[in-house]
């Protein structure tokens, strides 16, 4: 039997009584941890912390994309000291970093794509049409020194890939992430699937720069968590903060290529 994941609370301890949720906003609550519970029950390839590859055919295909996709990052690294810290376009990221040590370039968010960001990296963004489900990707640049803490993502129904693109070999044993109680490495040119609704917390104590290829995708599952999960999916772009994120990703993308 496949362990039950920690599911993200959603309680009103601490809260003050101005502070605590609506009618509304308890009955989302509860719609998205049945909609959690029914993502466990029908997943297609049940629930493990990390994935064996071999489950998802299409993972081949990123990893043969790699030296296009490699290409197209050197030439947006040539201005990473413009890319936007993740915090500064996702709020939400603000409890577990606030400092200039992950620096991202969205080509889709939240299953909206970035048009001119695409046009930079066409080869990448053909790549990812083989991805099934396709929500989130971007470069996720780790500085020297960054330690993401450990923790959980806020919803079970989608999972994540990194492709590794730079991985410095001579500091392999310093870049690392773990999810649940597995230790995993990056490897260059190489997929990484893993569940983020387990614990998890990633560090690249090493003295050079790490790069994946950072993705979402919607966890297979079987009717009828299928149908819920693809219609939460597509009411989340109207939340608060996925909308604060989208505005604020669209100012800078406006100042970036305004200045190439």
């Amino acid at each position: 039997m496949e362990p039950a994941l920690p599911q993200q609370k959603f309680g009103t301890e601490g809260m003050t009584p101005m502070s605590r949720p609506g009618a509304m906003t308890r009955f989302f609550m509860g719609v998205v941890r049945w909609a959690e519970s029914l993502n466990l029950k029908y997943a297609i390839h049940g629930n493990p912390p990390v994935y064996d590859t071999a489950v998802f055919p299409w993972a081949k295909a990123i990893e043969n994309a790699f030296p296009d996709i490699r290409a197209e990052l050197e030439k947006v690294l040539q201005r990473k000291s413009e890319l936007p810290n993740f915090q500064d376009i996702s709020s939400d990221v603000q409890t577990i970093t606030n400092d200039a040590g992950w620096k991202t370039f969205f080509l889709v968010g939240f299953g909206t794509p970035s048009a001119r960001n695409i046009a930079l990296c066409p080869k990448t963004w053909a790549a990812l049409q083989h991805i099934p489900g396709l929500k989130t990707a971007m470069f996720s640049i780790f500085e020297p020194g960054k330690h993401l803490p450990a923790h959980r993502g806020p919803y079970n129904g989608v999972l994540r890939l990194h492709l590794g693109l730079i991985v410095p070999e001579a500091e392999r044993d310093q870049i690392a992430i773990r999810v649940d109680k597995q230790i995993c490495h990056w490897d260059e040119g190489k997929v990484l699937i893993f569940d983020d609704a387990y614990e998890h917390e990633a560090w690249n104590h090493s003295n050079k720069t790490r790069v994946v290829l950072f993705v979402d995708f919607v966890k297979p599952t079987r009717f009828p968590a299928s149908f819920i999960n693809h219609l939460l999916m597509n009411l989340a772009i109207f939340t608060p903060f996925i909308q604060e994120g989208m505005e604020k990703h669209k100012a800078w993308e406006e100042a970036f290529h305004k200045q190439k």
